[in-house]
């Protein structure tokens, strides 16, 4: 599976980036970062769907997208056409991306910035607070009840926020269970990479009115936007569609409506 590939490079890279830079070094710069910019408040949105604007370079299900986009001028163009938040990809094996690019991303514009890498350790939560991160995604798939417990502890222990991403029923119960605040529901199967369209509606009516929930993957045109809005979703995470637009600011607004 897709996943368990990219899992075990995610943690043979992990630890020599451990014995590269201790654990201490990494607390210090984080502690020296500016205030973090809350995600969820950016979300809450009652007469609209939020835009959470994503920038990766390449995916392993659609190869290169955008191999040389710029991540500072890419969230600037998101924050002109509206974007409540930025995601940015930092894995580099398989989709191209890299702590810099969240730096660059962050000090180009006001908007939270969102980590999105595959999180399975502490470590990695303070190395995204040190690059500049004000939040970061935690994947159900990919870990256990006590290890998602453990890890939006650390979030919260920093000041961020953790966005937790479900793919079924079972998942979205046990973010839920976990106490996620922010709940994504991802339409792509990251097992597969097969892509579900309509998985966020369905799945909306299982999480709680108290949580925001994001639907993430496979969002095209405005007409999947106003779906997403007559199901009750409160945001959307939307990536490729406005990495492969000649004007990404343009292409925003334009699935805004």
């Amino acid at each position: 599976m897709i996943l368990d590939d990219i899992l075990a490079r995610t943690r043979t890279d992990l630890a020599t980036r451990k014995a590269a830079r201790p654990l201490a070094d990494l607390e210090a710069a984080a502690a020296a970062r500016p205030p973090v910019r809350s995600l969820a408040r950016a979300l809450r949105r009652p007469d609209q769907i939020a835009c959470i604007a994503e920038f990766k370079r390449r995916s392993p299900s659609a190869g290169w997208i955008a191999e040389a986009a710029d991540p500072a001028a890419t969230a600037r163009a998101y924050a002109t056409g509206g974007a409540q938040a930025l995601s940015i990809l930092t894995d580099g094996p398989f989709f191209g991306g890299g702590l810099d690019d969240l730096g660059a991303a962050r000090a180009a514009c006001a908007l939270p910035v969102l980590r999105k890498d595959f999180i399975v350790d502490r470590y990695q939560i303070v190395e995204a607070r040190a690059a500049g991160a004000d939040a970061i995604l935690l994947i159900v798939a990919a870990l256990s009840d006590p290890e998602i417990t453990a890890l939006l502890a650390a979030t919260r222990e920093l000041g961020m926020e953790a966005l937790v991403e479900a793919h079924d029923a079972d998942e979205v119960r046990r973010a839920v269970a976990a106490g996620a605040a922010i709940i994504g529901i991802n339409n792509r199967d990251l097992r597969t990479f097969t892509v579900d369209r309509d998985l966020a509606c369905r799945l909306r009516a299982q999480v709680p009115a108290d949580r925001i929930v994001v639907a993430e993957s496979g969002i095209r045109d405005a007409a999947d936007v106003a779906r997403l809005r007559a199901a009750g979703l409160d945001a959307m995470l939307v990536g490729e569609t406005l990495m492969r637009a000649p004007d990404p600011a343009a292409a925003l607004r334009s699935l805004r409506g």
